[in-house]
């Protein structure tokens, strides 16, 4: 997150950096548990290569080495750089390591150690980030299936009648269906625009009312707001009281769009990111934590849905 020049406050940017720990949380971080993996529904697909297996190709001049940590086995290409201390990059073909030539394998089997944790969790991070774009070729058919609310619902083709939801739109169940106005013979072009058009009209429907409510409980008001497909951040809101929310939040769970939206109306009030904002995040949405967590780790450039 960062204040711009305009004065515009954006939800969250790209992610963490290559390389060294995530960034650093907000004040007042306390531990908690996170949000389950239901938030956004893994689709089956293919999975990613094991963190101990060598990808197909090496960066030149690298080698294929792999260390034992607690019970699981890391493999990393390791290739010597002139550079003063020693990288760890989580890329999609898995740890990569760039080492000045004085370091021994004894020193960045240390730094791998210290790292262990942060390297663990960027592989899980690449994985449910592979699955989700290995599930994309295969998704716009007919019998595709995209999150929606938190749940995977299926896509079904008809050309006779106009787009339809077989379910609750507003409280969606695992296995509901959406059914397009499209012929059996439409491609996945048509598919995915049409889905998203009306993913997106159903962003907006859900969006409005919970900036209603949560509007209501702040005391706030607002010039107005929009939907937005950025691909670096979830939300913002601007000095002139307008707020823009990404439609790609309609493929989460609610408590995660909830919060988002908690995040934006608080910054009506605390033009900032300081202790006094997070204290009125927390009284407009008091289970933030969680879902802020789970944005950091899923930036909008890697949904499948784009």
């Amino acid at each position: 997150m960062r204040a711009a020049d305009s004065r515009q406050l954006d939800l969250f940017g790209a992610g963490d950096g290559p390389a060294g720990a995530p960034a650093a949380a907000p004040a007042g971080r306390t531990p908690h548990p996170a949000i389950p993996p239901s938030a956004i529904p893994i689709l089956p697909g293919p999975r990613p290569p094991a963190a101990s297996e060598p990808p197909p190709a090496l960066p030149p001049g690298a080698r294929w080495l792999t260390l034992q940590l607690d019970g699981w086995t890391l493999g990393y290409a390791l290739r010597r750089a002139r550079r003063k201390t020693i990288g760890l990059h989580v890329r999609d073909a898995g740890l990569a390591i760039q080492a000045p030539a004085w370091a021994t394998r004894a020193q960045i089997e240390d730094a791998i150690r210290h790292k262990a944790a942060w390297i663990r969790d960027k592989l899980e991070d690449r994985d449910r980030r592979l699955e989700q774009l290995a599930l994309q070729a295969g998704q716009w058919r007919p019998g595709g299936r995209i999150p929606y609310l938190g749940v995977a619902i299926e896509l079904r083709l008809d050309g006779a009648r106009p787009a339809r939801y077989e379910g609750d739109p507003d409280a969606p169940a695992e296995g509901d269906r959406l059914y397009l106005p499209l012929p059996d013979a439409a491609d996945a072009g048509r598919i995915q625009e049409r889905a998203q058009a009306w993913l997106q009209a159903r962003a907006r429907i859900d969006f409005d009312g919970r900036l209603r409510r949560c509007l209501d409980r702040a005391g706030q008001s607002i010039a107005g707001w929009g939907l937005s497909s950025a691909q670096g951040r979830w939300g913002s809101c601007t000095s002139q009281r307008r707020i823009r929310l990404n439609w790609r939040l309609i493929h989460f769970a609610p408590a995660l769009i909830e919060y988002v939206v908690a995040h934006e109306i608080a910054h009506l009030k605390e033009m900032n990111h300081g202790p006094a904002f997070w204290r009125e995040v927390e009284r407009l949405c008091p289970d933030f934590r969680a879902a802020r967590d789970t944005l950091r780790r899923q930036p909008p450039d890697t949904l499948p849905l784009i």
